[in-house]
Parts: structure tokens; C-alpha cells; sequence
């Protein structure tokens, strides 16, 4: 597939969802750029803002598979991935899909269950199949996760270790809309609180626009722009844990992305620049010092950005 056409697709399903999410129209670019990459999607915002409506409308859209649980305390592992259950008419052990076995996998405030059942999406989200009983079974391709946290929230609650941060390929901080598009939402609602949208892709769809994604053009000089920007974080006074090599990878998958839905097929620094905070404000950890100063990540990204040279 080429870009102009990964290109009018992405506005043709941003235009639908806006039936339906209101002023969400660059947070769900960002969520199709994440999807045409291949990569899983982590959402932090307060309560009341969409992040579930999002999810589940984008997958009404895409066509495919959608699956949500609600993380809490008490949720087990097998609660995500399956169990093996003995059938007593049969005398043999069956397998019973979890949740997890869809396309689209909503992790509702995924902070809220204990480190071991996060955990059981870890290698479902890398290696796409999970084990059971040392049996491994592969998930439905395409597969996404899209988790969500509450950023308010300090109580009760199991902050995601980095290294589980780290294999969503972005973290999108959803803010409350502007006036006008709360405004045009509140008219929307008003005769419709479920507004309808039509189905316009599918999982075959999907994985060509994938499979296309692979095959836009990056130059040296753009390599080593992301170089730059990577390794910098690991050298910056600010930052006590820099990015690993995998945010390296990630703004590569993403640039090309993004190259894509904006109809071309060669990445510019500015497609890096444009999803550059989206991939790193999860992966570093600022030093102690710039926690006391209060140092906002973003600032320290986006000068980090700005810095970085491109040779061109």
C-alpha cells in the first residue's frame, strides 16, 4: 500500500471517530500511527476523558476484535490469558481463551492490580502468544494493547516498572479539551450519547498498512538524528536513567509512521520531533535534583530535541 493511501486512510478514521470524540482527533492520529507501527499504546489522564470510549470506538472503526479488563486488586494472571479446564464429558483438559486472545486489548487502569498480574502481558505484548502450563499460543494478528493509569491516584495502586513502561512503543498524556470542543461535544451528547460510526478497515487491511510501513525509506542523517537524541538523554544533567536502545528502535518504527499518514515515503527530523516526547517521557527517570526543582520532563525533552543536530 502507498503512503497517499495510508494517508487518506488515517484521515478518513480520524474524521469518523470525531463523530463520536471530540477534540481527540490528534491523540487518535498518534494511536494509528502507534497501530500502523506495530506497537502498543500506554494512555494516562484523569478520569472522565475518554481514554476507554477511544479504545473501544477506534476498534469499532478498525473492525476488529475488541477486548477490555478491568484491572483491580484481586485480578489474577489467568484472569488475562486463560486456564486449562477438565472436561469432565470428555476426560481431557480444555483450554479457555482469556481476554487477552483479541485484537484490540483495553488494560483498564492497568496500575491497579499487583506486579505479578501485570506481568502476564509481558510476553504478550513482545513475543505476541502466551504460555499456559508450558503450552504457548499465539494471539490474533494484528494485536494492540491499549492500558490506561490515573495519574492522581497514589493510593492503593501498583506503579508499572520500567521495564513494563518500556515495551509500550508510546505514552500519551490525554489533558482536559479545549472550551470550543467541550462545548461542540456537549451538542453531540445532547441528542446522542452513543453516536453511531461505521466500520471502514479490517484486520487484512491493517496488516498491509503494517507490512507497507516497513518499506519507507530513512537516510543516514536521520539515524543518526535519532542517535543523537536517544544517547543524549543518558548524558543530561537532569536525567538519572536515560533511554535504552529500544526508544532508538521505537522513534525509528514511529518516524517511519508518521512518514506514512502524512503521504510520503521518507522520514524528516520533523516526524521524529513530532512523536520524539510520546516515546521518551516513559522511558527516563529524572535525577532527584530535577524532581526537587520540579523540572517538567517535557521541557527537558523537547530542549534535548531542539538541540539535537540534523546533518543534512
Amino acid at each position: 500500500m502507498k503512503p497517499d493511501q495510508i494517508k487518506e486512510i488515517t484521515e478518513s478514521i480520524i474524521e469518523e471517530a470525531s463523530k463520536r470524540l471530540v477534540g481527540y482527533e490528534n491523540y487518535i492520529k498518534k494511536m494509528l500511527v502507534c497501530l500502523w507501527a506495530d506497537g502498543h499504546v500506554l494512555l494516562e489522564g484523569n478520569p472522565g476523558l475518554a481514554k476507554t470510549l477511544t479504545a473501544s470506538t477506534l476498534a469499532e472503526i478498525l473492525g476488529i476484535g475488541f477486548g477490555r479488563v478491568q484491572f483491580t486488586p484481586d485480578l489474577m494472571p489467568s484472569d488475562i490469558t486463560g486456564v486449562n479446564v477438565y472436561n469432565q464429558k470428555t476426560l481431557e483438559f480444555e483450554f479457555l481463551e482469556g481476554p487477552v486472545f483479541t485484537n484490540l486489548l483495553l488494560c483498564d487502569e492497568i496500575n491497579r492490580s499487583p506486579p505479578k498480574t501485570q506481568a502476564a502481558l509481558l510476553e504478550a505484548m513482545q513475543e505476541r502468544q502466551v504460555s499456559v502450563e508450558g503450552a504457548a499460543r499465539k494471539l490474533p494478528d494484528p494485536f494492540l494493547v491499549m492500558a490506561t493509569q490515573n495519574p492522581l491516584e497514589n493510593a492503593g495502586v501498583y506503579p508499572l516498572p520500567e521495564a513494563q513502561q518500556d515495551r509500550f512503543l508510546i505514552k500519551l498524556l490525554i489533558d482536559f479539551p479545549e472550551r470550543e470542543s467541550e462545548k461542540k461535544m456537549l451538542y453531540i451528547k445532547h441528542n446522542n450519547l452513543h453516536p453511531p460510526v461505521e466500520t471502514l478497515l479490517n484486520s487484512d487491511i491493517i496488516r498491509d498498512i503494517q507490512k507497507s510501513i516497513l518499506d519507507i525509506d530513512i537516510s543516514d542523517q536521520i539515524i543518526e538524528y535519532i542517535l543523537n537524541i536517544v544517547t543524549g538523554t543518558r548524558n543530561n544533567s537532569s536525567i538519572e536513567m536515560g533511554a535504552s536502545p529500544r526508544a532508538s528502535i521505537a522513534l525509528m518504527q514511529l518516524g517511519k509512521a508518521v512518514a506514512a499518514v502524512n503521504g510520503r515515503d521518507f522520514i524528516t527530523p520533523d516526524d521524529i520531533k513530532y512523536i520524539a516526547f510520546d516515546v521518551l517521557n516513559h522511558r527516563i527517570i529524572l535525577s532527584h535534583e530535577a524532581e526537587l526543582d520540579r523540572v517538567d520532563p517535557k521541557d527537558v525533552i523537547s530542549t534535548l530535541v531542539e538541540k539535537s543536530k540534523v546533518e543534512i
